[in-house]
């Protein structure tokens, strides 16, 4: 018989003791004011009446610059995901802690981005303030009403996003950029072991109802910044240019994760479990065949490109 969400949540709860101990024994304390040349600063057009920005005091190609906007601007609808997380795991005991944890180390990464590209001048302050109000002003809403769903979409996400911040930071050519999202990384590289260990365990409570969770995350899973303006055209930018595309999603985030939950390995599913990792493996087969071919297109594409 399938547990209740407040079932789940109980039973859960000593394991997210176990997974806040171990997250803050292993997290590194870091400051975002030391990640920042402060020195490249200097006024912008305005009330200081300084320097309008121009794109050509930017140092970063525009793939990246693209990917770094999108990311700030995913980090910015920081409070919606609060409430969400909030909303479903609770402001008390281990779950309220770990809430308000995650939410302070994430808050850290928007302000060190945002410092780190006005600063620089990496992209245009207006372009982006204006973003921002527009994204925000959306606000977010998880799209799996279930604790299993939520849990089983971050421990993609996480992941997705620390191969996107890696990759976005070493696209850029810049070694202060590519420094802060490569410690950017490794905070999320934390939270993603966090959620991942807490849903293998959900695995062992109730497994049918964790499949079906899996199952339905893997396949109808969009990144939260997938509400940005022109987020189509950008992530379309992004996956030309190898910083994230299906490839990557498939090898480097849903394989492994779904690996270390041994999904395909489980022997303890009744009809419904078992008809849900059915689902999941055609899934798998259909996105592996049109990964392929996307990077296939993409080579030909760099190949007339160069002559």
């Amino acid at each position: 018989m399938a547990m209740s969400q407040t079932e789940l949540l109980h039973e859960l709860e000593p394991v997210v003791a176990g997974e806040l101990d171990r997250h803050l024994k292993m997290a590194k304390e870091w400051f975002p004011h030391e990640y920042i040349p402060w020195s490249q600063g200097r006024d912008f057009d305005g009330i200081y009446q300084g320097e309008a920005w121009q794109e050509s005091q930017t140092k970063i190609p525009e793939a990246a610059r693209v990917s770094l906007v999108v990311n700030l601007l995913t980090e910015d609808n920081l409070p919606s995901y609060h409430h969400e997380i909030a909303s479903t795991f609770g402001r008390d005991g281990a779950w309220g802690t770990w809430v308000h944890r995650w939410t302070a180390e994430e808050d850290k990464h928007g302000t060190a981005l945002r410092d780190y590209l006005t600063v620089t001048r990496a992209v245009d302050p207006v372009a982006l303030e204006r973003a921002r109000m527009v994204h925000m002003e959306q606000g977010y809403q998880s799209q799996y009403d279930t604790m299993l769903g939520q849990l089983a979409y971050v421990s993609f996400q996480e992941l997705a996003t620390r191969i996107a911040h890696r990759n976005t930071g070493r696209v850029s050519g810049d070694e202060g950029c590519e420094r802060l999202l490569s410690r950017i990384a490794a905070d999320e590289n934390l939270h993603m072991l966090f959620y991942r260990n807490l849903l293998k365990a959900a695995f062992e409570l109730d497994p049918n109802q964790t499949m079906k969770a899996v199952t339905e995350v893997v396949t109808t899973f969009q990144m939260p910044g997938n509400g940005i303006q022109g987020f189509a055209r950008k992530a379309m930018i992004i996956a030309n240019e190898g910083i994230y595309d299906l490839r990557l999603h498939l090898d480097e985030v849903l394989m492994p994760v779904l690996r270390q939950w041994a999904v395909f390995e489980k022997t303890d599913l009744d009809a419904e479990g078992e008809q849900a990792r059915e689902r999941l493996a055609v899934f798998l087969d259909k996105t592996e065949v049109t990964a392929a071919r996307f990077v296939e297109r993409r080579e030909e594409r760099r190949a007339r490109a160069m002559g």
